[in-house]
């Protein structure tokens, strides 16, 4: 059925491209944790990982897991 594998194509280049995506702005968010350049406190740092976390747990809620994975993505 090439419908079904031009959905599974395109599911996979958009998944891969939108998680790279997330993932090096959440390396870009662990920059701030660089005390010479800002100034923050422990509630700030809590809010922060609070939002990422209920926004993955969303995620998993939407798909149904709760799997994940470290480095580059791939499908």
């Amino acid at each position: 059925m090439a419908g079904k594998s031009d959905k599974e194509r395109k599911f996979k280049e958009l998944a891969e491209k939108r998680v790279n995506r997330a993932l090096d702005s959440i390396r870009l968010i662990g920059n701030l944790s660089n005390r010479q350049n800002y100034s923050y406190d422990d509630g700030q740092v809590r809010k922060i990982v609070k939002a990422l976390r209920d926004a993955i747990g969303e995620v998993e809620t939407r798909f149904g897991s709760n799997s994940s994975q470290g480095g580059e993505f791939k499908l």
